[in-house]
Formats: structure tokens, C-alpha cells, sequence
């Protein structure tokens, strides 16, 4: 869907357990949609697949599991070597 212009230095996240190369600098959800994840969570009464939609922290459809903690807004998260990224099912975890 997307492709990189050009080339730059990458880290590697894991995604959902799978890992994923991302670059430098990308945020969580620009890396996603990068390598071909198309959605990062569902939503809580169809488990409709939502995606990443704004890109600028407005709309949180773009929300994950990060390193264990849920409810991160995917478009405001730079990458970092290691970081673990988890597809949010269903609603969101109470208290976070």
C-alpha cells in the first residue's frame, strides 16, 4: 500500500509477536501501515478492524498495546529497538 522513497536506518518492533522492521524516527502507526498491517484494533461491539485514520493523536482509531500497556494512540509513539506492539481486541482496558 505504501512504499519508502528512500532508504534509512531501521530498528526492529515486534508486532503481535512478528517482527517488523521500522525506521528511524517512523511512528507506531506510520510503521504499521509501512509493512502491511492494516488494522491495529478492533472496535468493541462488531469487531470491526479500525486503522490508523488521522495520523495526529484526534481520531484514536489508531490505538495498541504497547510494551503492556494498552490504549496508545499508535500515531504518537515513535519506534524504538525491541518496543513489543500489540493489536488492541475489543474495548479499551479500563484504568490506563
Amino acid at each position: 500500500m505504501f512504499k519508502r522513497l528512500h532508504d534509512t536506518a531501521t530498528v526492529t518492533i515486534t508486532v503481535d509477536g512478528q517482527p517488523v522492521r521500522a525506521r528511524i524516527g517512523d511512528t507506531v502507526a506510520a510503521a504499521l501501515l509501512a509493512a502491511g498491517i492494516d488494522h491495529c484494533r478492533t472496535t468493541p461491539v462488531t469487531g470491526a478492524p479500525r486503522a490508523p485514520y488521522c495520523l495526529m493523536g484526534v481520531c484514536f482509531d489508531c490505538l495498541v498495546t504497547i510494551d503492556g500497556v494498552g490504549n496508545r494512540q499508535g500515531c504518537l509513539v515513535p519506534v524504538r529497538e525491541g518496543m513489543a506492539v500489540a493489536t488492541q481486541i475489543g474495548k479499551r482496558e479500563a484504568g490506563r
